[in-house]
Parts: structure tokens; sequence; C-alpha cells
């Protein structure tokens, strides 16, 4: 049992995750750099008002991740847990995120990767 402490401290705080129906692709400076149908969609609120906006967790066998390399980068968050980091090769630093041991509330997005929407165009469709 791993439970998330940040549930517990703010009982008001949701964060849902549920597959997304949507056809994700992501691109940097137009080369595909993710293209999945199998992304899982995060819902962060607080007090029923939105707090992040809407992210896409996409499957890692979906994601050229030959293009990202691996940084000793982390950052710690009290509903989802360590996250990982990775950039662009020849692009944006840590523009790439995965928890890849998420508090037990967040299993749903375990290894799946995330972009940053300010440094990739990330279509939904």
């Amino acid at each position: 049992m791993n439970p998330a402490p940040g549930f517990k401290k703010y009982p008001k705080h949701k964060v849902a995750t549920q597959p997304s129906s949507a056809h994700v692709q992501v691109k940097y400076k137009g080369e595909l750099i993710a293209d999945t149908r199998e992304a899982v969609e995060m819902h962060e609120t607080h007090e029923g008002h939105v707090v992040a906006p809407l992210v896409y967790y996409l499957p890692r066998k979906d994601v050229r991740m030959d293009r990202l390399a691996r940084t000793s980068h982390e950052t710690q968050c009290p509903f989802k847990g360590t996250a990982s980091y990775w950039s662009v090769k020849g692009g944006p630093e840590n523009s790439v995120w995965s928890y890849e041991r998420p508090y037990d509330e967040l299993m749903p997005i375990r290894e799946l990767v995330a972009f940053y929407p300010d440094k990739f165009e990330i279509s939904a469709s």
C-alpha cells in the first residue's frame, strides 16, 4: 500500500483519470512524436474548480522514446508521486514526464508519459 498523502491533507482536491476516447497526436516542430488511441486523460480539480488543464498520458509503445533522452530531473506531487523527466533530443529540456511508481490512487497513469502543452502541438480528435 502506497496511498497519496495529499488526499488526506486536502480532501477537496480531486484527481480523476479515465480512458480517453480521443485519438491523441503529439508533434514537435511538425515531427510526429506520439500517436495513440489508448491515452488516459486526467482531470484535476479543487473544491470543484479546475486547477490544471486536461492532461493526456500516453503509453510508451505509442511514443517515439528514441527521440527522448532521460534526465536526472524529478519533481514530487503529493497526489501523484515522483515524476521522472525526459528531454527531446535537440529540443526542449524536461518537457516530457512520467510517474513510474505513482501513489495507489493514480495507478492508471503508471509508466505512461505526458507532454507539456506549451512545448508541443497536442491534438485530440
